[in-house]
């Protein structure tokens, strides 16, 4: 059965990459009515803490909190994540089967494999659903926009293109970070600021850039359109 059209769908590598760069983006839009989306690449395993029965424990509770419209993986190996035609064209046909308005990837800059293939896999998997006199499934579409959202393996500060209140949204973002117990929680030395913390922390330097309580970067490869002046934060 193909599933209703998404208004947005996000790319991630693993479960907990999508929460983690725009878990509060994806509470706001889910209050506002739009259908949303999550594609994990990958199951995440193997980890130190984790198995793949686990991690899906953790993503069904993660999903849960958000309550998205759909979530589904693509079942593609961790940690040798590639930007292989086959890959490439899987996405595809999931882009031409969800149609979703707006797609979310990995921002392009970072030092794991997995996410800088996954960015790859999602530029060229944008242009190649749109490709007519193909066998691929679904039939042809081009989305809209690719925005770029930040879960890098860098010390770097975030370069976005625009940022998006989520200042209503920060205790249920934490809640759904903390259901990757495995990752972010179980692992974190005890007395000490923990991954979900530092998130949130940078999500409160973004809103006090923004003048707002908390917000989440955003990057693009293009300009990004406003329909009204209305739309910015004042």
């Amino acid at each position: 059965m193909t599933p209703e059209p998404l208004d947005v769908l996000i790319v991630a590598p693993h479960p907990d990459d999508a929460e983690l760069g725009m878990a509060g983006t994806m509470l706001s839009m889910v209050q506002e009515g739009r259908r949303v989306g999550i594609l994990d690449l990958t199951s995440g395993e193997p980890t130190p803490l984790g198995s793949k029965a686990r991690r899906k424990q953790e993503t069904e509770a993660a999903t849960r909190e958000l309550g998205i419209a759909w979530r589904g993986n693509l079942g593609l190996p961790n940690r040798s994540l590639e930007a292989t035609l086959e890959n490439r064209r899987a996405l595809a046909e999931q882009f031409r089967i969800l149609r979703p308005k707006v797609i979310f990837a990995p921002y392009w800059e970072d030092a794991h494999p997995d996410h800088l293939a996954a960015t790859e896999m999602v530029e060229a998997a944008k242009f190649w659903a749109k490709l007519g006199k193909s066998d691929m499934a679904g039939t042809p579409f081009h989305p809209a926009r690719i925005l770029y959202y930040f879960s890098v393996h860098l010390r770097i500060v975030e370069r976005p293109s625009v940022v998006i209140d989520i200042s209503g949204f920060v205790d249920r973002k934490r809640k759904s970070l903390e259901a990757y117990a495995s990752q972010l929680v179980e692992n974190q030395p005890p007395g000490e600021p923990g991954v979900i913390d530092r998130v949130i922390e940078r999500n409160r330097y973004w809103g006090i850039m923004a003048g707002v309580g908390h917000a989440e970067p955003f990057a693009s490869r293009e300009p990004v359109g406003l329909k009204s002046l209305r739309d910015f934060i004042p």
